[in-house]
């Protein structure tokens, strides 16, 4: 089964999100990052900076204001792009962070850089103060810390990306029988014991042999029945999450077998109790609690047609 899409799951949203790209624009800025890191310590080992420190007393002396006030401009230009660089590899990395559902960055972290007129007031200052190296070098150091900063950020973005990958394989994310929904997650009304009962799962209009398959990767933890649910099997995922499957007629797999997305695990039946006719009832849970499967479920996520 191939999946071309990736996806994360959002706390906040209690569903998947799908994500365009992210490891591909992480790991680019991860390179721009080190390109960027190695350019400051190009400037700031220049001729310009080697000049103003091996002899300050040349400063003092310089009788040459035009060619410093040229050398200085230069420096002024470079620095206002490089800032102006890391301005936008902040925003991205901003971007980032929420695709693969980090938290947002701390705003004392976000502080930590100058860029535009907060840049250029930044060299006003240093000409006024007669190019004093120790002032430039405050310019250099400002940049060099907000590309210390990203470059962290984009690690824990990179560690993250990669925590997600085998939650992706893991996570259910596929329907597990192809088949159309009938009752849904949420209250209802009994349609046996006429009265409002909270329905944890979704009931899949199944006919008895149909095909269950694996909506995700995990461990088996329970075949067997189980009350008014009948033949039921349970998937523990990781991360949390576990699929139950109820009314099966048939098992395909065994306590402590490991399966993969899309591998047939059960046929569909009749089983158990207060049931009114054949259909599969399927189940979300996340640490015990459950969740809607509907929202598990993305219809570009085709397994049926490639098995």
């Amino acid at each position: 089964m191939k999946i071309n899409k990736i996806y994360y799951y959002s706390s906040e949203k209690q569903k998947l999100v799908n994500v365009e790209n992210v490891f591909s624009k992480a790991a680019l800025f991860i390179i721009f990052i080190v390109f960027l890191t190695a350019t400051i310590t190009f400037f700031t080992s220049s001729k310009i900076v080697l000049n103003y420190s091996s002899n300050n007393d040349r400063l003092k002396n310089f009788t040459d204001d035009n060619l410093l006030e040229n050398e200085f401009e230069l420096l002024q230009k470079k620095y206002i792009a490089l800032s102006s660089k890391l301005d936008k590899l902040a925003d991205e990395s901003s971007n980032l962070r929420i695709a693969v559902n980090l938290p947002e960055l701390n705003q004392d972290y976000k502080n930590y850089g100058i860029g535009g007129s907060e840049f250029e007031s930044e060299f006003a200052s240093v000409k006024r103060n007669n190019l004093k190296l120790s002032s430039i070098l405050d310019v250099v150091n400002k940049i060099e810390t907000g590309l210390k900063i990203e470059r962290i950020n984009f690690g824990e973005i990179e560690n993250k990306y990669k925590e997600n990958q085998n939650l992706y394989k893991t996570i259910p994310a596929v329907r597990p029988v192809n088949c159309p929904i009938g009752d849904r997650f949420g209250m209802r009304l009994h349609p046996i014991l006429m009265q409002n009962k909270m329905h944890y799962g979704l009931d899949f209009i199944a006919n008895i042999g149909e095909k269950v398959y694996a909506p995700g990767s995990g461990k088996i933890t329970f075949v067997g029945q189980l009350g008014g649910y009948g033949k039921v099997i349970k998937i523990t995922h990781g991360f949390g999450y576990e699929t139950l499957y109820g009314h099966l007629s048939e098992f395909n797999v065994k306590i402590g077998q490991t399966v993969k997305r899309g591998e047939l695990i059960a046929l569909s039946g009749n089983t158990g109790t207060l049931t009114t006719g054949p259909h599969l009832h399927y189940e979300v849970r996340h640490k015990g609690v459950s969740l809607n499967p509907r929202n598990f479920i993305f219809e570009d996520l085709e397994i049926f047609n490639e098995i």
